[in-house]
């Protein structure tokens, strides 16, 4: 009886092989070797690429190597105000250090009489926090300087801060909050210092762009690993070895994928580790199904893309307005992977099937494109879809039609 299906799509699931991230895991261990903090870490990439499954792979490698590692998701609410950033920092260090003593106090509050532990736990954070004088960032150095002294004695090198989607938080001018600008400044403040807490970003490709937009100095500040679609030979590591045994024979209770099999799921792909093993999850499901029923193994490559377009490109699709779906078509129908706003300004008036767009409406819907997380802009001012594959979802519901 064949075994379980070891192919996991999920967002941010680790796949049963990491293929073709070798150079950034050595990049990442020459990161944790630096005496003083002069580099810290971006992982961007578009949607599907393997960022946060990046992410999770370096953990281990820190921890391993005597780093603590905490952080989490930044989620939009928290680009509401600098304290409330400040706050989830401070969580998520408490996280790793509610356990340690710093001394004892009365539990009367007088010098004699029964005293009780006291433990870096987040109330105490906090208080630390909201008992030094000056500015939000001012405060948030304090307590991680005052955290600093607790590390060497705990057999640490240092801290890794990693959080992903960081592309969400913003600065807000409207509102004089500037939770972006408190975490680049603290960061770099205290690794001036000497003090060993190394920031870790994941997020889309505008994160970026946001940071220089934020702070100049930050292209110095960041080492950038700009994840890019697998190699074909790569992909087909991908799909082979988890069927494998580690000394690359054929694992007996798993069903082998064909040459020809192994050709079109690469194909469909793109390159993109989720399609990877998204496509190779629906193909063993039904490899058990056929094999079972007495059928040709063959990948249903249609059936698949249909319930891609239905699980991963369809929400992302229905957000949009349907003025930002016709931009969006002429820019699949173009087939080009970028384009600039005067390109697609031209592109808008040859196309027949809608109403022309100005070349203001095309900058204005490309903004809010990128903000709804749909179209990125690149370094060389042009645009392209955020979505891996989402032109092909485009141009198969125009076939549909």
């Amino acid at each position: 009886m064949a075994s379980m299906n070891p192919y996991r799509p999920g967002a941010g699931q680790t796949p049963p092989y990491l293929a073709g991230r070798d150079n950034e895991l050595k990049e990442f261990d020459k990161l944790l070797d630096q005496e003083i903090i002069l580099e810290n870490l971006i992982i961007t990439g578009l949607r599907g690429i393997g960022k946060t499954v990046l992410l999770e792979t370096l953990k281990p490698r820190a921890i391993i190597q005597d780093w603590l590692w905490t952080g989490d998701e930044f989620s939009q609410s928290l680009g509401i105000s600098e304290d409330r950033l400040s706050m989830r920092i401070l969580a998520d260090i408490a996280f790793i250090t509610s356990s340690v003593q710093i001394g004892e106090r009365s539990k009367l509050g007088f010098g004699t009489g029964d005293s009780e532990k006291q433990y870096l736990t987040f109330d105490t954070l906090k208080r630390i926090y909201e008992g030094t004088p000056g500015l939000s960032s001012d405060k948030l150095k304090k307590v991680l300087e005052i955290i600093w002294e607790i590390v060497p004695h705990l057999g640490k090198k240092g801290i890794v801060f990693a959080y992903d989607e960081a592309q969400t938080l913003v600065d807000n001018s409207k509102s004089e909050q500037f939770p972006l600008s408190l975490l680049l400044d603290v960061f770099q403040s205290i690794q001036r210092k000497g003090i060993r807490f190394m920031l870790v970003l994941t997020g889309l490709p505008t994160l970026q762009p946001n940071l220089v937009a934020t702070r100049t100095y930050t292209e110095r500040m960041f080492n950038v690993f700009m994840l890019q679609q697998l190699k074909e030979d790569e992909v087909r590591d991908a799909i082979k070895v988890p069927l494998l045994n580690k000394d690359g024979t054929p694992k007996k209770d798993m069903i082998q994928f064909s040459p020809n099999a192994v050709d079109l799921i690469t194909k469909s792909s793109g390159g993109y580790p989720y399609f990877i093993q998204y496509i190779c999850r629906e193909t063993y499901d039904a490899f058990l199904q056929k094999k079972d029923n007495g059928e040709e193994l063959s990948v249903p490559v249609d059936s698949i893309m249909q319930k891609l377009d239905n699980n991963f490109f369809y929400g992302r699709w229905a957000k949009a307005t349907d003025r930002e779906k016709e931009l969006m078509t002429v820019i699949a129908k173009s087939e080009q992977d970028s384009v600039t706003p005067s390109q697609l300004f031209k592109l808008t008036q040859g196309d027949g099937d809608i109403k022309p767009f100005s070349l203001a409406q095309v900058g204005g819907y490309l903004k809010k494109l990128i903000e709804e997380g749909l179209i990125y802009k690149d370094k060389r001012g042009k645009y392209s879809f955020a979505v891996p594959l989402f032109g092909g979802y485009i141009l198969r519901g125009l076939d549909r039609k």
